[in-house]
């Protein structure tokens, strides 16, 4: 099966000044969607998943991830993915493809990551926000890392369609000064390798 592709975009995004100061390192945000027909639209309940994940989710993902690494090289930090299943599919059908290793995977080992893919999943119509929240590829607990890159398309999705996305920075969040997870774990008496406690 092949998947139809409408359009795919890259967003550059870089923060020079910030709180009313200048950036000594401009950050830089990257995303790279793909706006693609949701194979299972029109398909009514569909049990099994897995033929459509399989096929699409390597495909896209190393797709996207090209996209990425093209703008920030081995330069990456942070990394996340979204995506936004239009009126005419379900949340699952957004969420199957990308909370796939099928899909994220392709990601995760190109640039060597040690954490999970910080996500989100939505449904709405064209010009929907799409929220991609990133973390630090190796370290998920770097709070200067926590940023979110927020865009639209204005015609997009359809119906019919579904956006995929990854989301990449180079640099933390502009003047962090939230303070140091590990720090907060400590004064509180918990175990900064085991916050849970379990």
């Amino acid at each position: 099966m092949t998947i139809e592709l409408r359009r795919s975009l890259t967003l550059v995004q870089r923060t020079y000044r910030e709180g009313w100061q200048e950036v000594a390192e401009p950050t830089l945000l990257v995303a790279a969607m793909a706006i693609i027909r949701n194979p299972w639209f029109g398909c009514g309940h569909v049990e099994d998943l897995s033929p459509e994940i399989r096929a699409h989710g390597p495909e896209l993902g190393r797709m996207l991830t090209d996209m990425i690494l093209e703008v920030t090289g081995d330069r990456l930090e942070g990394y996340g993915k979204a995506s936004i299943v239009g009126m005419g599919g379900e949340l699952e059908h957004a969420m199957a493809l990308t909370h796939t290793l099928w899909f994220g995977n392709q990601f995760r080992d190109a640039v060597k990551a040690k954490t999970y893919l910080a996500f989100t999943n939505t449904r709405g119509a064209a010009g929907a926000s799409l929220m991609i929240p990133l973390m630090d590829k190796d370290d998920a607990g770097r709070r200067s890392h926590y940023q979110t890159i927020h865009t639209s398309v204005p015609d997009a999705p359809a119906e019919d369609e579904i956006i995929l996305a990854l989301g990449a920075s180079v640099g933390g969040h502009p003047h962090h000064r939230i303070g140091n997870r590990y720090d907060d774990l400590r004064e509180m008496g918990h175990d900064p390798d085991n916050p849970a406690g379990v």
